[in-house]
């Protein structure tokens, strides 16, 4: 993954492993995260973000997964892989409240996830449900229009 920003990509694919397990466990993600960071070795550059990605969903999760659901037709959340479900997660959380991250990146870095770590599918889904959510929205929390993913 060839990206301008690897301690960001770094931290996305993290943050995607602590959402992971903090479902799996069934703990809520700060202290998933906690438990991750005390047992792997995380470089210094990527920790901020990955601290900030993982409150983002932590804090705003209901309202992320109401935008999703939103955005699935044919499809419940609680029916995707776990995977995909949390990369929609991360998508979503960057695109709404992601003040420095332009549309277009945070949606080339979830499909990045999608393709890494889900199935052969999951890429072209990720990519569907994201760019149909970010374009339902008239303005979104962090006020960008849906016409500047051009």
């Amino acid at each position: 993954m060839a990206t301008a920003n690897r301690p960001r990509s770094r931290a996305r694919g993290w943050a995607l492993q602590v959402l992971y397990a903090a479902e799996l466990r069934g703990v809520p993600p700060r202290e998933a995260l906690e438990d991750f960071m005390a047992r792997r070795r995380i470089g210094a550059s990527s920790r901020p973000y990955l601290r900030e990605l993982v409150g983002l969903v932590e804090e705003h999760g209901a309202a992320l997964d109401e935008r999703i659901s939103a955005s699935l037709t044919n499809w419940r959340l609680d029916r995707l892989s776990v995977i995909d479900r949390n990369v929609l997660r991360l998508g979503t959380a960057e695109l709404l409240h992601g003040d420095d991250v332009p549309p277009r990146v945070a949606l080339q870095e979830a499909i990045a996830l999608a393709e890494r770590y889900g199935t052969a599918e999951s890429a072209r889904f990720v990519n569907g449900v994201l760019d149909a959510l970010f374009r339902a929205g008239d303005e979104d929390a962090a006020g960008r229009r849906p016409e500047a993913a051009v």
